[in-house]
């Protein structure tokens, strides 16, 4: 068949989206809530609508696809979460993508043949550079390339495999494209502040070299940055050094400068504004209330909710005595997972989506930088936690040392806001108990371990 008989079907296909569901949706609805980057874990998918079809190959052997799932009771008045997928089709798979299938389909235009996640076949994530290189419409989506980079030709395919919330491939060790799998109105912040800091020459983040999103411009749907190939992850690399019983305070330290050099670039590329009592108020009493939900939710928080309640009562009782904070925008989500240390030992941050799991409009509110500070100290926690036997003497020398390295960078001294610092903390440990117990019961012995120390510290005078 030519690629001009072929386009009359594809095109039918989009044009009517439950013709195509017909080939799809049986075997979506088994394969899709095995992904990592599913959100709706635990309940059943009754059926999907699809937003959009862009075929970026002939024949239909490449889908661009945004897609949604309804799952009751929590969207039965709602549009349901929408997903992004790319999906190849072909008579039959080679040996090597067998753990890409996602089936057979033996209905609808597309019966027959067998659909797969083209983001592990490399001829198929080769055609996404392509799209990336050059800017312009193709269907429902937007491509843009921006001034921070080129984006060569025939550069060799390689898709990441750990388990994340979105999907990654790096080309030729040169670039990585990062593709949002749940995907949100607005504009992602994980190209929206790379993009002001590359504007103001910080060079302790990535800076975008292409995007694309949907063709109205409502929806980040990903990005292509560089790769810093040879880089440590934060997180491994401070394994590495408590299993070698290595002092790590130097890297804790510079990562607290690179940290503060990133918050004062946002700080000057986009607005700040000052927490009043009203909106201080506001964040203690959310952060009291996702403490008595997630106590519902784990019972084992349940004896320390009355001390660590007192975290957010004294944030709150400083406001109302006319104490206030800056907040600018943030990371969000800030770890040791997301800190790369290029080969000369310089701190890079990589991923500002924040947490995923918030609404994308929470995401770009701006925060206290104490909210970044918070989730890296309690990274370095974490990791002092993982490893046996526990060190807490390796943990509190880097929490230090990182403070240092920031006020050092930025003239100010996180430790010296204890209750600002001490609630976010808090919350954070929250945060982490509900996801451990949700996902992964056995570390939820972690952050148990943090709010048992954080509730003991609040009886100190």
């Amino acid at each position: 068949m030519s690629e001009a008989a072929a386009r009359p079907a594809v095109t039918a296909s989009v044009d009517g989206h439950s013709e195509l569901l017909l080939s799809l949706g049986p075997l979506l609805r088994e394969w899709l809530p095995r992904q990592r980057w599913f959100a709706g874990k635990g309940r059943p998918v009754t059926g999907f609508t699809i937003d959009s079809v862009t075929p970026l190959l002939p024949r239909a052997s490449l889908l661009h696809l945004l897609l949604r799932a309804h799952q009751p009771p929590a969207d039965d008045d709602g549009p349901g979460d929408c997903y992004q997928l790319l999906i190849g089709t072909a008579e039959a798979l080679a040996p090597h993508l067998a753990s890409a299938a996602i089936g057979h389909m033996d209905r609808g235009p597309l019966a027959g043949r067998v659909a797969y996640e083209a983001l592990q076949d490399p001829r198929q994530a080769a055609v996404l550079l392509e799209r990336l290189r050059r800017p312009g419409a193709l269907g429902a989506l937007r491509f843009h390339r921006g001034p921070y980079g080129q984006v060569p030709r025939d550069l060799a395919p390689r898709p990441l495999q750990a388990e994340q919330s979105n999907s990654s491939v790096v080309y030729g060790d040169q670039l990585i494209a990062k593709l949002f799998r749940r995907v949100l109105p607005g504009t992602n912040p994980d190209l929206e502040l790379p993009l002001a800091l590359a504007r103001e020459g910080c060079d302790r983040v990535p800076a975008p070299v292409a995007w694309f999103e949907t063709a109205d411009g409502e929806t980040t749907l990903g990005l292509l940055q560089p790769f810093l190939d040879g880089a440590a992850d934060g997180w491994e690399l401070a394994l590495k050094h408590l299993t070698n019983q290595q002092d790590f305070t130097y890297e804790a330290h510079e990562l607290g400068r690179a940290t503060a050099e990133v918050h004062t670039a946002l700080a000057h590329a986009l607005p700040t504004v000052t927490y009043t009592r009203a909106q201080t108020e506001q964040l203690a009493a959310a952060m009291t209330r996702r403490l008595e939900s997630t106590a519902q939710q784990v019972p084992a928080l349940h004896p320390y909710v009355p001390a660590l309640r007192t975290a957010f009562d004294a944030l709150a009782d400083l406001a109302a005595g006319g104490h206030t904070w800056q907040a600018q925008r943030v990371h969000g989500d800030l770890h040791l997972g997301q800190c790369l240390r290029a080969p000369n030992g310089a701190w890079r941050l990589i991923d500002f989506e924040g947490e995923p799991s918030r609404p994308l409009a929470e995401r770009r509110m701006p925060h206290p930088a104490h909210r970044d500070i918070a989730g890296m100290l309690r990274s370095f926690d974490y990791a002092a936690r993982s490893h046996r036997p526990w060190s807490p003497a390796w943990s509190e020398a880097c929490r230090a040392a990182y403070c240092t390295g920031y006020a050092e960078s930025s003239g100010w001294d996180p430790r010296t806001d204890p209750v600002l610092l001490r609630a976010y903390e808090t919350d954070k440990a929250i945060y982490e108990a509900l996801y451990e117990a949700r996902h992964r019961p056995d570390w939820l012995p972690v952050p148990m371990a943090a709010l048992a120390r954080l509730a003991e510290e609040s009886k100190a005078p």
